[in-house]
């Protein structure tokens, strides 16, 4: 079996075959992904495989500059996302956002 390049909580994977979440917000870890990469993507929770993405583009971004246009490609209110990313990666500010979408 074919390891995935990335991977999404369960609970991202219906916004993300339905083309409603179209960004994802990563630390340094994953900040190696470049645009033109085609990525197997998998549950975070049991890395089961579920959709291929291309990615179309990254940028840099702090927490103080998201905007709502991140968070309606997240398919969140700008506070939700805050508050995601936030609980995702506590005590960090910079961030790398991955646009992407399914193949």
């Amino acid at each position: 079996m074919q390891p995935n390049d990335i991977t999404f909580f369960q609970r991202f994977q219906d916004n993300i075959l339905a083309g409603r979440k179209t960004i994802t917000i990563r630390d340094e870890a994953e900040s190696h992904f470049k645009a033109g990469d085609i990525l197997r993507v998998g549950r975070f929770e049991d890395d089961g495989y579920f959709c291929t993405i291309e990615v179309v583009g990254t940028s840099t971004i702090t927490l103080d500059t998201l905007t709502e246009t991140h968070a309606r490609q997240e398919n969140m209110t700008l506070d939700e996302l805050k508050r995601v990313i936030s609980e995702i990666y506590p005590n960090q500010t910079q961030f790398y956002v991955i646009d992407f979408k399914c193949l």
